[in-house]
């Protein structure tokens, strides 16, 4: 029986020990963490007030549907309003282009489209079409190979040779060819209105058959072209009895022409012609 409580006796010491370090394990801790609770409290604090600007953070605009509704009930008065205003500045203007004189100019604008190339055209025609040598001439033409491929100015000549025989309409590719069409060779194509197109190149034109022929036959530098052609160079003629061309149907507007302002008198009244 003494044995028992001198056991206990030993044992109770011990369990004190451990409990006081314990405790002073966690006292450092808390006297740390106490205080970031707190300044996170404050942070918190801090950053709903700077969001809110001293109103309630709640969503409060919903609070008054009614009155919500109200103004946008009001904005779409006002657009209707507007769009009534601009809708009779349309009908007056437009009232004001079925007058005598602005009919008269309108006449005369329908009867340009035609001759500007914006109206479609049918009748008897022809096509010339120009391609590349074949790729074993090619390889075999070495240095040479410049002679054997189709280039803008051969292009050109052909619409040239076409124009001057009479032609009354012309496309190249299907793209109706007007006053602004420019062809231009990028690498180993062709652009025409921006869009770059690859050989075989077709050029057709609605007129008189057989003037426009003459007028390619006549053309010295087809002539240069023709001789290649017995190297490999491509080259084609179809008539038709009957042909349909599209209207041009891109921009009109000139981007890069700008009108010729005339010359001011030098001294002595001569004309100053430096750029």
């Amino acid at each position: 029986m003494p044995a028992h409580p001198h056991r206990r006796s030993r044992r109770l010491p011990s369990r004190t020990r451990r409990g006081e370090r314990a405790s002073s394990g966690r006292s450092p801790v808390w006297r740390l963490l106490a205080p970031a609770v707190f300044v996170a409290a404050g942070a918190l604090f801090v950053t709903s007030e700077v969001s809110s600007g001293g109103t309630d953070l709640r969503a409060g605009r919903y609070d008054d549907l009614a009155g919500l509704a109200n103004a946008e009930a009001h904005d779409l008065s006002g657009l209707r309003t507007r769009t009534s205003a601009l809708t009779r500045q349309v009908d007056r203007l437009t009232a004001d282009l079925a007058s005598s004189t602005d009919a008269a100019e309108q006449r005369k604008v329908e009867s340009l489209r035609g001759p500007a190339g914006l109206d479609p055209v049918r009748g008897p025609g022809v096509t010339i079409t120009l391609d590349d040598a074949p790729d074993d001439k090619l390889q075999a033409a070495g240095n040479d190979v410049s002679d054997l491929l189709v280039h803008q100015q051969d292009i050109q000549a052909v619409a040239n040779a076409l124009w001057a025989g009479g032609a009354q309409a012309m496309t190249i590719q299907g793209q109706r060819v007007v006053a602004t069409t420019g062809i231009k060779c990028v690498g180993n194509t062709v652009v025409l209105h921006g869009v770059p197109y690859s050989p075989p190149y077709r050029i057709s034109a609605v007129g008189p058959v057989t003037s426009m022929l003459s007028s390619i036959d006549q053309s010295p530098y087809i002539a240069l072209y023709l001789q290649q052609v017995r190297n490999g160079l491509g080259w084609g003629e179809t008539r038709y009895a009957a042909m349909r061309m599209p209207g041009y149907t891109g921009s009109t507007d000139l981007d890069y022409a700008r009108p010729l302002t005339s010359p001011s008198p030098g001294p002595g009244g001569s004309t100053d012609t430096r750029g």
